[in-house]
């Protein structure tokens, strides 16, 4: 009889899915926050419940292909957005992109708070800056 094992955490190929997993929650809590939604309104758009929802952006519980499609066109993006190079990176990187990452979902959500002619002009003044480091 055939015996298949997963490998252990020591192993490889479950830390490996398992940073996938935590990836993909990381993305789904800052797409949610990126569009402004509560947990309520994402749970409502997925069809699942509020501790639900939760537990998905918290990495507790795992996100199953089929559940990542219809999560994926709820919220108009394609399933590969959830996905990119898992990093490789130490504790330290971790926290430092961390703060990054929430720096700029503040300041998304604050951008989406202003008048429209508000919005286009620090738009431009964000670009000039790029181009400028460029």
């Amino acid at each position: 009889m055939l015996e298949i094992k997963a490998r252990s955490r020591n192993g490889g190929h479950m830390d490996r899915a398992q940073d996938i997993d935590s990836l993909v929650s990381k993305r789904l809590l800052e797409l949610r926050i990126t569009l402004g939604l509560s947990q309520q309104q994402l749970a409502e758009m997925i069809g699942v419940t509020y501790q639900q929802a939760h537990k998905y952006e918290k990495g507790i519980n795992r996100i199953s292909a089929g559940r990542l499609a219809a999560i994926a066109a709820a919220l108009d993006v394609p399933v590969g957005y959830f996905f990119g190079e898992v990093p490789a990176s130490s504790p330290a990187e971790d926290e430092d992109d961390t703060s990054q990452t929430r720096i700029s979902l503040k300041a998304a959500r604050e951008f989406r708070k202003l008048a429209p002619d508000h919005q286009l002009a620090l738009y431009g003044l964000i670009r000039a800056l790029v181009e400028s480091k460029e």
